[in-house]
């Protein structure tokens, strides 16, 4: 059976296909589903046919997920936490199986309504629009709080008669959404320990691999977006899991991990400077010898030197 795929152009489709009332701008849109205190643990949404949908507009939403197969793999969260999702244009999430309790935001905006304001730039420097949707942003009750407070300020602005100053207004609520986003994940992945080091692992394992297979001679030095698919998550992601276990960006650790091989290789007998960087997947020994300088602090020619004397 093929999963439903739906490709939503303009937020004016997504809410007539979600039966939502027309929005009240065609390039903004915010939508809050409440319920009574008493039915905050209650499941309130059930989605149990896999769809995978792709807009063309940024688009936000909380909500507090129990259990769901979200992009790959079953993916289940506390009912406790909200969970927040971002994604940008283009970007595709296909879900399934979905349990949703508690109330839930949903805001949308096309890239058109940022222009003139500085966030149209500002927007591009938030990660976690390239992540994928299971690498969900995960709250604690206070930032949860927090979060609805934002949305909430937005929606009343969103519902109240437009001005001249209501685009100003909802614009500094969202990049005061986003800014919040951004620590929140910036905690959550130094939180995340345990996974970083396991994604970490891998990420050497797979450049070990590669590198015992003699692919770096045939086909180059790997890509981060390469060895991102190979993780099965995004090369944002990936990078700010690198980044917050070692310190290092991915790109660092690549270096560094053709550097140590490098050591080894050009204390072989026989080996020189140009085959070490041809073995290592540098088109030229030039590069590899500025970034073996740059990682050593000597140049590969003086390393070996060095090495024979001792």
């Amino acid at each position: 059976m093929t999963m439903p795929t739906y490709n939503f152009k303009t937020i004016s489709d997504f809410h007539n296909h979600f039966g939502m009332a027309e929005p009240e701008n065609p390039l903004f849109s915010i939508f809050h589903d409440s319920h009574s205190e008493e039915d905050t643990n209650c499941i309130v949404t059930k989605l149990e046919e896999p769809i995978s949908v792709t807009n063309e507009f940024y688009a936000i939403s909380m909500k507090n997920i129990i259990s769901g197969e979200i992009t790959y793999g079953r993916t289940k969260y506390d009912c406790s936490k909200g969970s927040m999702l971002f994604m940008a244009p283009n970007q595709t999430l296909s879900f399934g199986n979905l349990v949703v309790s508690s109330e839930s935001f949903h805001l949308a905006f096309h890239k058109d309504y940022l222009n003139g304001n500085p966030l149209f730039d500002k927007i591009k420097q938030y990660n976690f629009f390239n992540y994928q949707v299971n690498e969900a942003l995960h709250l604690s009750p206070k930032e949860e709080e927090l979060i609805k407070s934002i949305f909430k300020n937005i929606q009343a602005e969103y519902n109240n008669n437009q001005d001249e100053f209501s685009k100003d207004i909802i614009l500094s609520h969202l990049e005061t959404l986003l800014k919040y986003a951004d620590r929140f994940y910036k905690r959550q992945f130094l939180n995340r320990r345990e996974i970083n080091q396991e994604l970490f692992t891998r990420f050497k394992n797979i450049l070990e691999l590669y590198y015992a297979e003699n692919r770096l001679e045939t086909n180059g030095i790997p890509s981060v977006e390469w060895l991102a698919t190979q993780l099965n998550v995004s090369q944002r992601y990936m990078s700010d899991s690198i980044k917050a276990e070692t310190g290092k960006t991915a790109i660092d650790q690549i270096n560094l991990f053709l550097i140590e091989q490098a050591k080894h290789l050009l204390l072989t007998p026989s080996a020189s400077i140009s085959e070490t960087a041809y073995k290592l997947g540098f088109e030229y020994p030039q590069y590899f010898t500025r970034i073996f300088k740059k990682k050593v602090g000597i140049s590969p020619k003086k390393y070996i030197e060095n090495a024979q004397l001792n």
